[in-house]
C-alpha cells in the first residue's frame, strides 16, 4: 500500500519489488533492485527516506524518519525481519540482522553488522567495519560496545544523549513528561488523517 503523506508520494524504481502488504508512506525514493518483503513498513514522517539500490527491507521490518532525522540507506543493505531504523544514515554493505534496532541520529559505518536484537542508540556511530554482538548496545560518543548486563554503563552514555530532548525536545526531568511526550507526538501522527492512498 502506497500514501501520500504532507503532499509527498511515494517513488519507486520500476525494478523494485513492493509486496502488496507493504506500507510506503510519505517522501520514500527506493532504488534499483529493491525488494521491500510482507509487512515492512517504510514511512516518512515529516523526513525524507531514500533507499540505494540492492536494498532488501525483509517482514515486519521498520524504516521510519522525521523532520530532524531523515533516513538514508546506500547501495546493497539488508534490513533483518522486526528490524527497526529511525532517522539514521545506513552506509553501503550493512547487514542489520533480525529484531535490531538503530535510533534517531545514528550512523552506521560501511560494511558493519547489527547482530539479532543488537541496538545502536541515538547519535552513536558505528566506523567502517563495524559489529555489535547478539543482543550487545552500541551507544555514546566515544562509541562504548557493551553487553546487555552492564546497565549502569549504558544507562549512564545513554542518558547524555538525551532521548527525550534530541526525539522530542523535552527535558527528561519534566514531572508530566510522558503526558507532554503523547499528547505533542500525537498530535504530528494525526497528521496521517489526511493521508491519501496512491495505489
Amino acid at each position: 500500500m502506497r500514501f501520500e503523506h504532507l503532499g509527498a508520494g511515494p517513488r519507486i524504481h520500476p525494478t523494485a519489488v513492493v509486496a502488496a502488504t507493504a506500507v510506503i508512506s510519505g517522501d520514500v525514493e527506493i532504488g534499483p533492485d529493491c525488494q521491500i518483503l510482507h509487512g515492512a513498513v517504510i514511512t516518512a514522517e515529516g523526513g525524507a527516506i531514500t533507499l540505494g539500490s540492492n536494498v532488501i527491507v525483509m517482514e515486519n521490518a521498520l524504516i521510519r524518519a522525521t523532520s530532524t532525522n531523515p533516513v538514508h540507506i546506500a547501495d546493497h543493505v539488508l534490513v533483518g525481519p522486526m528490524a527497526s531504523v529511525s532517522g539514521a544514515v545506513i552506509e553501503e554493505e550493512v547487514f542489520l540482522a533480525t529484531g535490531t534496532r538503530v535510533f534517531n541520529g545514528a550512523r552506521i559505518g560501511a560494511r558493519s553488522e547489527v547482530r539479532i536484537n543488537a541496538v545502536v542508540h541515538l547519535r552513536t556511530t558505528l566506523p567502517a567495519d563495524t559489529t555489535v554482538p547478539i543482543a550487545w548496545v552500541a551507544v555514546g560518543d566515544p562509541l562504548q560496545i557493551l553487553p546487555p548486563d552492564r546497565h549502569d554503563e549504558i544507562w549512564a552514555a545513554q542518558r547524555e544523549l538525551d532521548f527525550p530532548g534530541y526525539v522530542f525536545g523535552l527535558d527528561r526531568e519534566t514531572p508530566d513528561l510522558m503526558v507532554q511526550l503523547t499528547e505533542r507526538y500525537g498530535r504530528s501522527l494525526a497528521r496521517h488523517a489526511d493521508d491519501r492512498r496512491v495505489d
